[in-house]
């Protein structure tokens, strides 16, 4: 009996023998292909909280609140699943992601200010060069006001002898003397606050350079021993 339809056409044309068992190979292969793209099962295991070992095709259920293994056909783990979170659990969970993902900003910021300060200041003898010459610069401006308060006080000298004629009857005291005197007064508060600033500018700037100093001794070191 001959083989039905197509086929049978086929294999009673005179292609021979080799045409006949090229013409087999051509329909058997997509066969083949067929049965070999069949996805593998995954096979999905774990024990849940009543110590029952479970085992399913799919995610499990009732462990959903603990780690599940899938395993190949050979019983090898393929890969693991995570437990699923509360929102809370999950909530702490974001929030320490958040927390690390801004430390490692933090920490990436903090490297390239070293790498920036290291290229300004290379050396130590740099560093302390440029903070003397921060502070020389502060305490010129200091002597400025210094000279300034000499005057000052020259000042005070002078209208505090005029103002003692006015002693026992200060109602009498003139008033333009009395406004040079609260002008006097006003001037000599605005320029101690401004020396009381320069102070305080004198401690930042060293606080900022022993900052920078304790910052830059372990980079002098490793820039020293490189080769």
């Amino acid at each position: 009996m001959k083989p039905p339809g197509r086929i049978a056409r086929l294999l009673n044309s005179r292609a021979g023998p080799v045409g006949t068992a090229l013409l087999l190979g051509s329909l058997v292969s997509p066969l083949l292909q067929a049965q070999t793209a069949v996805p593998v099962p995954e096979i999905y295991t774990c024990t849940d909280a009543s110590g029952r070992k479970l085992t399913s095709a799919r995610p499990i259920p009732d462990c959903a609140d603990r780690e599940q293994k899938i395993l190949n056909p050979s019983g090898t783990v393929k890969s693991r699943v995570a437990p699923r979170l509360s929102e809370v659990e999950q909530s702490q969970l974001d929030a320490r992601r958040k927390a690390a993902r801004a430390e490692q900003v933090r920490q990436e910021e903090e490297r390239k200010r070293d790498r920036a300060l290291l290229i300004r200041y290379p050396t130590p003898e740099m560093h302390q060069k440029e903070r003397e010459s921060q502070l020389a610069h502060i305490e010129t401006v200091k002597q400025t006001a210094f000279g300034k308060r000499q005057e000052l006080l020259a000042e005070r000298s002078w209208i505090d002898k005029e103002m003692s004629f006015y002693e026992k009857n200060p109602a009498k005291t003139p008033a333009k003397l009395r406004q040079q005197a609260d002008e006097l007064s006003r001037s000599e508060a605005a320029l101690q606050r401004f020396l009381n600033e320069q102070d305080q500018e004198i401690k930042r700037t060293n606080d900022r350079f022993d900052a920078e100093q304790r910052r830059l001794t372990p980079l002098w070191r490793q820039a020293a021993a490189s080769p």
